[in-house]
């Protein structure tokens, strides 16, 4: 009778990750069409709009229409993803673009950006870089073992995840951080190695810089981690912030304080597309600290004359940051079930998969049983 009830859910499960995962191909395909059809009115009707408020009220509605597109989705995967591109990093780069700002409007003394340069900039985690703009090939000089390496981590950690009863809470949300940052560095470089194979002749920046090397919280944030990210937040928070207040003291902090509290809004929108449940300030109150410790690292390393060594600096850095992670990001994601969702998917993907290639019942797969 247990192998007859068995036989029986795996069946179901099977006919529910077919219909599933159709129906999210289905809506990928429509929203990316969407995605693309809005980015090209932008660069046709938009661009001869006098730049400031007329082209951004011309724009409105495509940005408008962004930050809904991500709950076409159902699953995980899929809504984040479409909303950390579309939502989040193409919609900025619109609101810059209204205003005749990078990175949508092409360098001066340089080409005008093509309809593809156009789209691929908008609505993929890439950044042009400024070093060496004569030189003919791509400066992504990406270190492919270690982007092996974290993808094995990833499949490794999926598979440890089916034993998860039996490791701590603290072990397992740790595991989760390094989930996270693995497959956002792997997703992100495909991008760019997408990106820098269709673009020809353009150079990209790396999406990460070794973060996990950090030896302050500001080298961090401004210098390792994400700069996709950092790169849009500077030009649509921070400088404008900052300019409000020109010459003030406290100009620079507030401006470090209002890029991370806009970070942080970001992350709770980001964290609805996954689990449709309204926010609860847990992505919020991480940024807040980490933007009031950068504002008082900053401080109080104007006023030392010593510094802390490397190594120690990075254990300090390191440990502050799985520390505040833990303590706030990771439950964060774990009350709102987004871990389990995740897992479930892997499941999905791999039965979805193994129907098929029509392949033998006994054949396996490497995702866990969930």
């Amino acid at each position: 009778m247990e192998i007859e009830r068995a036989t029986i859910r795996n069946q179901y499960c099977s006919k529910m990750s077919s219909s599933t995962a159709s129906g999210e191909i289905n809506n990928l395909i429509k929203v990316w069409l969407t995605v693309l059809t809005s980015l090209t009115y932008s660069y046709f009707i938009s661009s001869k709009i006098r730049k400031g408020l007329p082209r951004l009220l011309s724009l409105l509605p495509i940005i408008t229409l962004f930050f809904l597109l991500p709950l076409a989705f159902s699953t995980v995967h899929l809504s984040g993803i479409t909303g950390f591109f579309v939502a989040w990093l193409a919609n900025f780069k619109l609101l810059l673009f209204a205003f005749d700002l990078p990175p949508l409007v092409s360098p001066p003394h340089s080409p005008k950006y093509n309809l593809l340069h156009f789209i691929s900039l908008s609505c993929l985690p890439i950044k042009i870089t400024t070093q060496n703009p004569n030189k003919a090939k791509p400066q992504v000089q990406l270190p492919l073992m270690n982007y092996i390496i974290m993808s094995l981590v990833v499949v490794l950690s999926i598979n440890i995840y089916n034993y998860k009863h039996y490791l701590h809470p603290k072990l397992l949300q740790l595991l989760y951080c390094i989930h996270i940052y693995c497959i956002l560095e792997v997703l992100l470089m495909i991008s760019t190695r997408v990106a820098s194979i269709v673009l020809l002749r353009i150079d990209l920046e790396a999406p990460f810089n070794e973060p996990y090397r950090s030896t302050s919280l500001q080298d961090f944030w401004g210098r390792r981690w994400n700069l996709m990210v950092t790169g849009i937040l500077r030009p649509t928070v921070y400088k404008p912030v900052r300019g409000y207040f020109g010459e003030r003291r406290w100009a620079v902090p507030t401006a470090m304080i209002a890029t991370f509290v806009v970070s942080g809004a970001m992350h709770e929108l980001i964290f609805f597309y996954l689990s449709r449940q309204m926010p609860d300030g847990g992505m919020m109150g991480f940024f807040v600290l980490h933007g009031v410790c950068l504002v008082v690292e900053i401080s109080v390393k104007k006023r030392l004359q010593w510094r802390l060594g490397v190594a120690v600096s990075m254990l300090f850095t390191g440990g502050f940051i799985a520390a505040t992670a833990l303590w706030l990001f990771v439950p964060h994601m774990v009350r709102r079930g987004v871990d389990t969702r995740g897992m479930e998917e892997y499941v999905m993907v791999a039965r979805y998969a193994q129907m098929v290639l029509k392949l033998g019942e006994n054949s396996g797969y490497i995702f866990p049983s969930m």
